[in-house]
Order: structure tokens, then C-alpha cells, then sequence
């Protein structure tokens, strides 16, 4: 029993301190295997390890971690490969080094280039970033997100959704996965039932979607039943969203409270519609346990016999382990859930069998073939695939494709124009495109000026040497997913929030005007804010991404990113924009 609920667990290990540090305060990233980590792998028989940009720098260094991590697992009596996951969307939500593995413009860019392409761009990324996960010994990602954003304020998905359409969501989060799936990696299908239509982060608070299950079903549910049916996924990862239409029952929280059991907790959505009426013979993985969505109303103790007894197979981060008085709690835990089984309030044989369904996935994707990997030959290989021209080259094909021209047009650039004024809401964008405008083939040359270091003086200084200025945004702000998770609170240090730059905008487009100056705003994120930002702007484009990373060239570090070269390449009149809007501008 204990063995079988350990195989049901997935730990986080991005940082720990063994120095002294209090666990609070503790940020050292796990890079190598802490042998106090690799002792409760052991030991416990642990199921699973979920990966952070923290634990990631190099090929080698991951390719190493992973090993160490699968030779740990071996070691256990039980002797069953670990499921090793990552956050690996595309686009904002995208784990590993962006200089040497294949980052994608992500799933919005994706939805732009569906009227004109298809599932083709869904299913190639899919395709690109299973085999560079499986390259570096990860074997399960937990995308795509298949959640349908028609909600303008929401705050956690957005620009991760494929747009605000149920049946194309449904059809590119299929191909997407099953890009994925067909590389050997487990693919998840997530936050079921779906978390489009919440203006909460789960990060921060509860949301609740209060529509009838009519609605529920042709939005909501649409994406899910479509894989279900049509492909065979994996995983399902459950959201911490209170559905009443779907499970009206209540919980009392730690603070004495009734509250409306979240899909995480409800056996009702997870066991009676997931798996009984919409069939999933997958796996159900929750989503972080130690997100307020849970942590803030129940105990961890509480959530995890919840959440099993709800059905879900897997408890992803069901308890902090950063420190070495941390790690006596995954014992505790493990003994809360023994103990639940023995008093009737889990069943011993739905254990048994959900561990077995585990084991079977396990098996199913051979897993246990990361026991026999020669480490060099697999860092040799994974060098010369990650990050390599042709996946880069589908990198760029795809955010070409979803570049949207949303009013007016690019002439009034190529034709009239040899410098401009790039204001962009970072530092790094701003580089981006002015090394993008700047290479021969365009033979363009800016001015640069960003407004995570704005001073008022600068834009109207500027404004009198060029001849048109592109403005950039970003809206809304990053969540925490986007950082990694609920230790990233306040890690953006921007001197103008996100709030006073869209306060801003559109005061820049108007002096620009003013001064009888061509504006070109791009909406380097979701479009909804367009007509409150850009009124008066000349041409309005979409790029879906604002991703950049480091490259070397002639001995130079220059800054690039897909979503600017595309930029570039449209401003310039070298390609015509070919996306469209996969979400209303309301």
C-alpha cells in the first residue's frame, strides 16, 4: 500500500538547501541530484519528479540530472522508472534554455495560422518539442493546454490557449498532443474542465464558473471530449476551479468555511464525468497542490486524501521539499492517506488499481529504457538535436504564418521610411527588433527605447529624429505560471508596472500623431486591448509572443526572438502577414 501510494506522488525538487538555510527563504536550484533527494526516491519508491527553468541549464547538466534521477528510482525496492515532467507549452510557458532547445511562438500564434494551415503548425511543434524533451531524458509534458480563452480578463491563460473557438481547440490541441505522444513523450491534456473563462489565477485564489452545464459542454468540455474520442491521451490535468453546474457539493476549508468542491477535489467531475461518462482511460493529475487554489482553503493532508479519493491518480507538489526538516513530511503524508484507507474513507482497492494504471503507463511508454542510456552518447545525440536548423526553421515558419495585420498596412513603412523609434514595454524586445531591423536585408535602422527604464524626456527627443515609431505591448501582465510557480512573487522589477505602461500607450501614440508621424502598434501578446490602446495608431499587427534569447555572431551576444524576426520581416514588406485573430476584440 505504501509503495503503491508513493507511485502517486510527483515532487517538486527545484530548489534545496542543506546549508542551514531556513526552508522559507531557501532559492538554491537543484542542478545535481541532492543525495538527500536521491534517499527519498529511493526509499520511498516515489513516482514521479517535476522539472523547473531552475534545474535547467545546459545539455549535459540536464542529460546528467535526469540519469541521476532514473538510477535513484532503480535503486528502490520497487524499482519503477520515474515519470520526470515539465511545464513545456510553447511560447511564454516553455521550461528549458531558450538559446539551444526549440521554444515555438506558442499555442495563440498557433490559432492565427489555423484558417490558412490547419493542425499543420500544431502538430510540428507537437512533433519538435517531444523529441527534444525525450532527448534529455524527460518523458512526460504536461500540454497542451486546451482551454478555450473567452475571457478577455483572464489572467492565467490567455495567450497559452489556441483562441476562443471550442472545435479549433479541439482539433489543434489533438494534433499538438499527438505530435508529442508519437515522439515516445506522455502528453497532457489540461486544466480539465476547463480554466478559459475565469478572471482568477488559480495561482492566487479559487475561481469559480458559474455557467449550466449546457454551456459547460459545447465550450468548456468540447476540447477534451474531442481527444478523448478522436486520440488517446494520456493524462488529463485536473484545475482548481469550483464548477457548481458540474459538483454542487461542499468542503469545509481549514478556515471553517463551505465550499464548493474544485474539480481537484470532486469525484463527481473527475471520476463520474472524466472517466465514467467521457470514458478517459488515461491518466487524472492534478495540477500544483501548492497553489492557493488549494493551499489557502485545505490542508495538505486534507487535499491529497481529497484529491484521491476524487480519483485523480497522480498528486502533482502535494508538499514543499526544500530543506532537509521538509523531508520527514513525505512520510507524514504518505501515513495520512495509510491511515485514511484503514478508517473506510479511501478505498484500498481503488489505490491499488490507480497505481497499477500508473505502472501500466510507465511500461506502455518503456520507461524503464532511461536504465540502460549510455550518458555520453545520449549528450552527443541530444547536442546535435536540440535547437537544430530545421527545427528552427519550423520555429520561424510558424510565427511568419501567424503574424496578423489587423488594420492598415505595412507600405506606409517600406515605402516612406529609413529610421524608426522602437518603444517597447522590455528591454530585451527592444534589442530584438532592432537587430532584426537592422540585418542588410532590410537595411532599416532604429532607435531604441524601452519602458522598463522609461523617462519621459527620451520619447519626445527621439520623436524629432525618426520618421515613424512602432509601439509594442504587453497585456495582460506575466502570471506566475509564466515564472515557474508560487515562489516567483514580484520577480518582474519593471520601474512602470503593466498597469502604467497601458496607461502610457496610447498617450505616446497621440504625441506621435501629433508630431505627424506614421504609429505602428503591435500587440506582442493577446489583442483583446487593442481598441483601447490603439485608436489612433496607423497599422495594427499581432505577433502572439514577445520570447528572446541570446545569440553569438562574429564574436557579438546579440538578442533575437521568432516573434521579432517575424515582426521584421512584415514591417519591411519581406513577407505579408497571413495570421488571423483567433480571439474577438471585445
Amino acid at each position: 500500500m505504501r509503495e503503491d501510494i508513493a507511485q502517486k506522488l510527483m515532487i517538486d525538487i527545484r530548489y534545496f538547501c542543506n546549508d542551514g538555510t531556513v526552508p522559507e527563504r531557501c532559492r538554491t536550484p537543484v542542478t545535481t541530484l541532492p543525495d538527500e533527494i536521491g534517499a527519498l526516491i529511493r526509499q520511498h519508491n516515489l513516482g514521479g519528479v517535476i522539472l523547473f527553468r531552475e534545474n535547467l541549464h545546459s545539455t549535459e547538466q540536464i542529460i546528467r540530472l535526469t540519469q541521476n534521477l532514473q538510477h535513484a528510482a532503480r535503486q528502490s525496492s520497487a524499482q519503477h522508472p520515474l515519470f520526470i515532467g515539465i511545464d513545456q507549452e510553447g511560447g511564454r510557458v516553455f521550461r528549458t534554455p531558450r538559446e539551444y532547445t526549440t521554444a515555438f511562438t506558442g499555442n495563440m500564434a498557433i490559432g492565427a495560422t489555423y484558417p490558412v494551415y490547419g493542425t499543420h503548425f500544431a502538430k510540428q511543434s507537437g512533433t519538435v518539442i517531444g523529441a527534444e524533451l525525450k532527448a534529455l531524458g524527460i518523458n512526460l509534458n504536461f500540454a497542451p493546454t486546451v482551454d478555450v480563452n473567452n475571457n478577455r480578463d483572464n489572467p492565467v491563460i490567455n495567450v497559452r490557449s489556441y483562441g476562443e473557438d471550442p472545435q479549433r481547440v479541439a482539433e489543434l490541441g489533438l494534433a499538438q498532443l499527438t505530435g508529442m505522444q508519437q515522439q515516445g513523450i506522455l502528453a497532457t491534456l489540461k486544466h480539465f474542465p476547463g480554466h478559459g473563462d475565469t478572471h482568477v489565477d488559480s495561482h492566487h485564489g479559487l475561481p469559480k464558473v458559474s455557467h449550466q452545464r449546457e454551456r459547460i459542454e459545447a465550450v468548456e468540455l468540447l476540447p477534451f471530449r474531442h481527444s478523448i474520442n478522436h486520440g488517446e491521451p494520456a493524462m488529463v490535468m485536473t484545475a482548481h476551479i469550483q464548477f457548481p453546474a458540474l459538483d454542487d457539493s461542499k468542503l469545509m476549508d481549514t478556515q471553517g468555511n463551505h465550499q464548493y468542491r474544485p474539480a481537484t477535489l470532486s469525484r463527481a467531475i473527475l471520476t463520474d464525468l472524466l472517466r465514467t461518462e467521457m470514458g478517459f482511460q488515461g491518466l487524472v493529475i492534478t495540477d500544483a497542490l501548492d497553489m492557493a487554489g488549494i493551499s489557502h482553503f485545505f490542508s495538505p493532508e486534507q487535499a491529497l486524501i481529497e484529491t484521491f479519493r476524487a480519483g485523480a491518480d497522480i498528486a502533482l507538489m502535494p508538499l514543499r521539499l526544500h530543506h532537509p526538516d521538509d523531508l520527514s513530511g513525505l512520510e507524514k503524508l504518505i501515513d495520512a492517506v495509510v491511515d485514511a484507507v484503514r478508517q473506510g474513507e479511501l478505498s484500498a482497492s481503488e489505490i491499488q488499481q490507480s497505481a497499477a494504471r500508473i505502472r501500466h503507463y510507465k511500461q506502455h511508454y518503456q520507461l524503464a529504457k532511461a536504465f540502460k542510456v549510455n550518458t555520453k552518447q545520449a549528450i552527443t545525440a541530444a547536442k546535435q538535436l536540440l535547437g537544430n536548423p530545421q527545427h528552427r526553421l519550423i520555429e520561424q515558419q510558424l510565427t511568419d504564418a501567424s503574424v496578423t495585420l489587423v488594420r492598415g498596412t505595412t507600405q506606409l513603412l517600406h515605402d516612406q521610411v529609413q529610421e524608426l523609434l522602437l518603444v517597447m514595454p522590455e528591454q530585451s524586445g527592444c534589442m530584438a527588433l532592432q537587430h532584426e531591423l537592422s540585418l542588410a536585408r532590410y537595411a532599416l535602422s532604429s532607435r531604441c527605447l524601452s519602458m522598463d527604464d522609461y523617462h519621459a524626456g527620451a520619447f519626445s527627443t527621439q520623436l524629432q529624429a525618426v520618421e515613424a515609431v512602432v509601439v509594442g505591448s504587453i497585456t495582460p501582465a506575466a502570471s506566475l505560471v509564466e515564472f515557474g510557480g508560487m515562489y516567483d512573487q514580484n520577480t518582474t522589477g519593471e520601474q512602470l508596472s503593466p498597469q502604467q505602461q497601458q496607461v502610457l500607450i496610447p498617450q505616446l501614440i497621440h504625441q506621435a500623431k501629433a508630431a505627424d508621424k506614421p504609429v505602428f502598434f503591435v500587440s506582442l501578446r493577446t489583442p483583446y486591448d487593442i481598441p483601447l490602446l490603439a485608436d489612433e495608431a496607423d497599422t495594427v499587427l499581432a505577433v502572439y509572443g514577445y520570447n528572446t534569447h541570446q545569440v553569438q555572431i562574429d564574436g557579438r551576444t546579440l538578442v533575437t526572438g521568432p516573434a521579432f524576426a517575424a515582426l521584421a520581416r512584415a514591417l519591411t514588406g519581406i513577407s505579408e502577414p497571413e495570421g488571423q485573430l483567433p480571439v474577438r476584440m471585445h
